[in-house]
């Protein structure tokens, strides 16, 4: 069994910052990738940004250039160094990491006030 556990959201004003902190523990199983998803009121869970094990990074086109993924396998921990936040960016942040099977964090409540 593989147990996420996110920190790090809370209550911050349009333009500010926020880091967000998945740690890993649990079984020791061979992890893909890491990433972070959200999920806003009554909208669907996104993909914000997942990092690989070889250190390829994505990003979902609304946070380029103001968000970014680091640490992830085959370290325990990975990060989520949000800038430059937007009220649309209000949501509830999931850590997932992949391997073989999907895993998956309770979330963390982000919310950005205009």
């Amino acid at each position: 069994q593989v147990q996420l556990v996110e920190s790090g959201g809370g209550l911050v004003q349009a333009g500010g910052s926020l880091r967000l902190t998945c740690k890993r523990s649990g079984v020791a199983v061979r992890i893909n990738s890491m990433s972070w998803y959200r999920q806003a009121p009554g909208k669907e869970r996104e993909l914000v940004a997942t990092v690989t094990s070889v250190g390829s990074k994505k990003y979902a086109e609304s946070v380029e250039g103001r968000f970014t993924i680091s640490g992830g396998s085959p370290g325990n921990t990975v990060y989520l160094q949000m800038n430059s936040l937007k009220p649309e960016d209000t949501a509830v942040y999931y850590c997932q990491a992949t391997g073989g099977l999907e895993y998956w964090g309770q979330g963390t409540q982000v919310t950005v006030s205009s």
